[in-house]
């Protein structure tokens, strides 16, 4: 566990034991409040007169539909759970707005007027005297509410239940069917239009698919993917056969040095009887003529004749050429007659181009095809998208129209039949015996009122009590070191016939040496030879801040601790207005420091010798002006010559109170220092402020804290819890017998 859950858990438990001692002081008063407000509910019961409570109950279930303004809630009908009514909040239970309808300034009031109900008075019951006896309950975990009243009268308190039940049975079957009747009145209004709209959504979607040929779409999208693939595997065949027939003629056209269009004239040429007839005749005319011309002159006439004929003949042959392959086709002359090979390749590169021409249109085509196909590809999602949007309005329309329908066709049998939202499972009967929870309230809150007083009451007077009652809190008023604590030794006797408390006091380090009080001593006188390792000390005023702290007897018992140790030690009694050493020490006080101080004694008279090495100096006659003596030369003076001229090794200077006179702050300028001495259940919080803020403004030396009269009951934390391991249970059980004795407010 770290160190600070430590301290956290250390505080818990102070406050705790704090609060604790607050109620262990004031049990009396708070106790006696407890009881006597415990015994006024404990007397008003006695008072009361009987009360009657009448209960019946009211089972809620789903109703045919429910109505909220013009919207329905879906019913049995639609699959609603049956047996739950449906709220229109998501985290409100139903049955909460019925217990409102229930209790209704209308219900009730028509309640009171069909029992014609009177209060204590005679005169007519009010709504909120009705509502205050009164009460709706929901079954947890079901649908039932339970209804009660109470009443002096038994019967009138049953009759008020069945009455309300019944009330409120007619004015829901009343509700539902008017709001039935105005629910089916205005949904009849809008079949018409319902209608309508489903009407114009289908002849939209019609034109639509009429317009666009839209048969299935899916089914078209499925047959356009399959149809392109079919295309693109064709168009790959042909563009194959295409580029094989290429080749083919690009081969051929350059065998025959020609293109295609002399091929397939010389093609055409060739295979025309009338253009390779007259190419024969001009052939021979062409052969007779050269024959002639090697034997007649040009001019002869038969070379004259064979020109003539010769020309006819070309001219017949060009005219039979254009009549074959048209006149815009020119044909070399070396190409109107060839052999048959050469023909044949003629042919086969025509027909190599012909096929060719054929393959690209066909490619072309198919080309043309898939264009088309993925135009149509294109559009067919968006085709897709307002076909269905159309039928989405078309859904709708129908869809509204026929949840119209039906909810006209339901209302017109709920307007006509009598059901309620619930219905009555217990009747309320007559009680024959009162209700004694009122009786147990009111005791339960006389208790609770009871201990809310009695905490107040003790809060009250600890806040009020501003005495320092424990260690701890006589620590945090004063600051200074923590020399010694003292246990409760002394015993205090009461006066009968004074308010004047007389002390039966003893010198516990004198009378009784081995108990723990004299131990506290002699730890005190320890602290103080340590407390400062550069000067010793040798002159103390001990001091409290108000009376009755027991600085007296501190004084007394220091002395003696210290004597015992073998110093020489005196004890000056400086409070001259109410002096106490003489009275420890069982001495006489006709002579002492006010005569030696005025010169009418001598020191060596007036000091009186009580133990082995203690010599006391009692206060003398009280003078006029105490504080003129102490703060004088003589006084000084004769502070040091205890240490110088008696040979005295310690002394302790009984002082005043601090509140109550200067003596002290004068003799602790003459000295080595104060030492406080404070009583828990005598000193006071302001007190204590005032005598704090007094030593800190004046500077005076504070040698450090005694606390006196610790009882360690009434501490938080036990600090005697282990004082038998240390002394002898002698010692030890009259100290506790001792201690058992004494009140907690004890002084000295």
């Amino acid at each position: 566990m770290s160190e600070k859950s430590m301290e956290s858990r250390e505080s818990i438990d102070l406050d705790l034991n704090h609060y604790l001692l607050i109620l262990k002081r004031w049990w009396l008063p708070g106790t006696a409040i407890f009881v006597a407000t415990v015994m006024l509910s404990a007397v008003a019961i006695q008072f009361m007169k009987p009360s009657y409570e009448a209960e019946g109950k009211l089972l809620f279930k789903i109703p045919s539909f429910k109505v909220a303004g013009t919207n329905l809630s879906p019913g049995t009908s639609e699959g609603g759970d049956s047996g739950d009514l449906k709220p229109l909040v998501a985290t409100q239970n139903p049955i909460s707005s019925q217990i409102e309808v229930i209790s209704s300034p209308t219900l009730l009031q028509r309640t009171i007027d069909k029992l014609k109900l009177k209060d204590n008075k005679g005169e007519p019951l009010q709504i909120k005297g009705l509502q205050k006896s009164l009460t709706l309950k929901i079954v947890g975990g079901t649908d039932v509410l339970r209804i009660s009243y109470s009443s002096r009268d038994p019967e009138e308190a049953a009759a008020v239940v069945n009455t309300i039940m019944n009330l409120y049975l007619e004015n829901d079957i009343l509700t539902n069917r008017s709001e039935a009747g105005a629910t089916r009145q205005f949904m009849a209004k809008q079949l018409p239009k319902t209608q309508a709209a489903v009407n114009n959504a289908e002849v939209a979607l019609r034109i639509f698919k009429q317009k666009h040929h839209i048969a299935d779409l899916t089914e078209e999208t499925r047959s356009a993917v399959a149809t392109i693939g079919n295309l693109d595997n064709e168009m790959n065949t042909v563009k194959a056969q295409l580029d094989e027939v290429n080749a083919q003629t690009n081969e051929l056209r350059q065998k025959v040095e020609l293109n295609s269009q002399e091929a397939m004239a010389v093609s055409a040429i060739s295979q025309s009887p009338a253009v390779q007839g007259v190419l024969t005749q001009l052939q021979e005319t062409e052969r007779q003529l050269a024959i002639e011309r090697s034997r007649f002159l040009d001019d002869n006439p038969v070379v004259v004749n064979l020109e003539a004929k010769k020309a006819s003949l070309k001219s017949l042959l060009q005219q039979q050429i254009g009549q074959t392959v048209g006149h815009q086709t020119q044909v070399p002359q070396g190409q109107l007659q060839i052999g048959e090979l050469r023909q044949s390749l003629i042919q086969n590169f025509v027909q190599s181009e012909i096929q060719r021409l054929g393959l690209t249109q066909r490619l072309y085509s198919l080309y043309n095809s898939r264009s088309s196909y993925e135009q149509r590809m294109k559009i067919i999602p968006q085709l897709a998208q307002n076909q269905r949007e159309l039928e989405r309005k078309v859904e709708v329309a129908d869809s509204t129209y026929q949840t119209l329908l039906k909810k006209v066709q339901e209302l017109q049998l709920v307007e006509n039949t009598n059901t309620a939202n619930s219905r009555i499972i217990a009747q309320a009967l007559v009680p024959e015996d009162p209700v004694l929870t009122k009786k147990i309230i009111v005791l339960v809150l006389g208790v609770m009122f009871g201990l809310f007083f009695a905490t107040t009451t003790v809060l009250f007077l600890a806040m009020r009590d501003r005495s320092l009652k424990t260690l701890k809190e006589v620590r945090d008023v004063f600051r200074y070191t923590l020399l010694g604590i003292i246990p409760l030794s002394v015993k205090k006797i009461r006066s009968r016939y004074s308010n004047a408390e007389s002390t039966a006091q003893k010198i516990a380090v004198r009378d009784t040496p081995h108990s723990l009080t004299s131990e506290m001593y002699r730890m005190i006188q320890a602290n103080l030879k340590f407390l400062s390792s550069d000067k010793v000390l040798k002159t103390i005023v001990v001091t409290s801040a108000v009376p009755k702290e027991g600085k007296s007897t501190v004084s007394a018992n220091l002395a003696a601790a210290i004597a015992q140790l073998g110093r020489q030690v005196l004890l000056v009694d400086a409070d001259m207005r109410i002096p106490s050493q003489h009275h420890l020490w069982q001495l006489t006080n006709a002579v002492g420091l006010s005569e030696v101080l005025v010169g009418q004694a001598e020191f060596d008279i007036a000091v009186s010798k009580v133990m082995d090495n203690l010599d006391v100096l009692t206060a003398g006659v009280r003078p006029p002006n105490p504080l003129a003596l102490l703060d004088s030369k003589r006084m000084a003076s004769l502070i040091e010559n205890f240490s110088s001229q008696y040979n005295y090794d310690f002394v302790i200077i009984d002082a005043p109170p601090l509140l109550l006179a200067a003596d002290a702050l004068t003799l602790s300028q003459m000295t080595d220092g104060i030492l406080l001495v404070a009583r828990p259940g005598v000193i006071d919080s302001n007190s204590a402020a005032a005598a704090q803020e007094m030593l800190e403004k004046s500077s005076h030396n504070v040698l450090g804290l005694v606390v006196n009269g610790i009882i360690d009951k009434n501490e938080s934390s036990s600090y005697f819890n282990h004082a038998k391991e240390y002394f002898t249970d002698q010692d030890l059980r009259r100290e506790v017998k001792q201690q058992k004795r004494i009140p907690n407010k004890s002084s000295v």
